[in-house]
C-alpha cells in the first residue's frame, strides 16, 4: 500500500500558494528522495505523472512532485491551467525558488507530512521533464544538497528560443501569447520573463552552469523522435558534460507515450522504460 501525502507551500516573496505531494511506502525505513519538476504548460498531475510517482514509490523511493507556483494551476481549483494571469507572470527565477522552497521544506524536520524517518536526504535526487529538465540542471548547479540529476527530454538553453525580432515585438507589446494545443487556450507570457533572464543571466544560463558549475552525476534521457525539443538538445548537454550518461529512446516522442488525460492504470511502455533507467541510475549513486 502506497501513501500519497499532499501539502501546500506559500512563496515568501510572491505570496502565492502552490501544491505538492509525496508518494511513498510507509515502512519506517529511510528511503532516497526524488523531486520531480514538470515542464512548460505542465503540472504535477498531468497525464501519467501520478503513475510515475507510484512507480518510484514501489521501487523504494519517496517521490515528490510539485506544481510550480505560477504554472496556471490553482490550489483548490479544477486541476488544469486556469489562472492565465499567474502563468503570464511566471519566470525562471520564480521556478528555481519554488524548487528550492520544496527542498527546504523536505530538509526541515516536520515541515512536510512525510515523516523524517521515511526519508534519507543524503540521497536526494532531481528529475525534470522538458523545461523542468533545464530547471533541475540549474538548481543542482547551485545547491549541493542534490546528489544526482536526471533530465527527461530537457531543453539545453533558453535564449535561443527568443530570436531578436521576437524579443523586439515582445518588448513593444509587453506580452507574447503561446497556444496550448491541448486546451485551445492562448497563454500569455509577459515580457518580464525575458527581463528576468537577462537580469539573472549567470544563474539562468543552462550551458554555462552545466559546463562550469554542475558537479553531480547526470543522466540525460531523450526520445530520438521528440517533436518538441529536438534530440540535438540531449547531445548538446552531453557535450557540455562529457561524463554524463546519455540514453536515447528509439522512436520516443516528447511525452514518452503519455497524454492528458491518461485513463489507463499502467504507465505507457516507453515511460516505464524511462522510469526504470532513472531509478537504476539513482540506485547506482547510493
Amino acid at each position: 500500500m502506497l501513501t500519497r501525502a499532499p501539502f501546500v507551500l506559500t512563496g515568501p516573496q510572491h505570496g502565492r500558494p502552490f501544491a505538492a505531494d509525496a508518494t511513498y511506502r510507509a515502512d519506517g525505513r529511510a528511503k532516497p528522495v526524488v523531486l520531480f519538476v514538470h515542464g512548460f504548460k505542465g503540472f504535477k498531475d498531468w497525464g501519467h505523472f501520478p503513475l510515475v510517482a507510484d512507480f518510484f514509490a514501489s521501487h523504494g523511493f519517496v517521490f515528490v512532485k510539485l506544481n510550480l507556483s505560477h504554472n496556471g494551476v490553482v490550489v483548490g481549483g479544477h486541476g488544469d491551467l486556469e489562472d492565465l494571469e499567474a502563468f503570464g507572470r511566471n519566470n525562471l527565477s520564480l521556478e528555481l525558488n519554488d524548487i528550492g522552497q520544496v527542498m527546504d521544506a523536505l530538509f526541515a524536520a516536520e515541515a512536510t507530512p512525510v515523516p523524517a524517518a521515511e526519508m534519507d536526504l543524503t540521497r536526494f535526487y532531481l528529475v525534470g521533464h522538458s523545461r523542468g529538465g533545464g530547471l533541475v540542471l540549474l538548481k543542482a548547479a547551485e545547491d549541493v544538497r542534490v546528489r544526482a540529476v536526471a533530465t527527461w527530454a530537457a531543453i539545453a538553453d533558453v535564449n535561443q528560443r527568443w530570436p531578436q525580432a521576437v524579443l523586439d515585438e515582445w518588448q513593444r507589446t509587453g506580452v507574447l501569447h503561446v497556444p496550448n494545443a491541448r486546451t485551445g487556450q492562448q497563454l500569455p507570457m509577459y515580457y518580464q520573463i525575458a527581463e528576468d533572464y537577462f537580469a539573472n543571466r549567470l544563474r539562468l544560463d543552462i550551458a554555462h552552469n552545466v559546463r562550469r558549475r554542475l558537479k553531480q552525476p547526470l543522466l540525460i534521457i531523450h526520445g530520438d523522435d521528440d517533436e518538441t525539443v529536438p534530440v540535438a538538445a540531449a547531445h548538446l548537454l552531453q557535450k557540455l558534460r562529457p561524463d554524463a550518461v546519455l540514453h536515447l529512446v528509439p522512436g520516443a516522442t516528447h511525452m514518452f507515450g503519455g497524454a492528458h488525460p491518461w485513463p489507463h492504470g499502467q504507465l505507457p511502455d516507453v515511460a516505464a522504460e524511462v522510469c526504470s533507467q532513472t531509478a537504476a541510475f539513482f540506485r547506482h549513486q547510493a
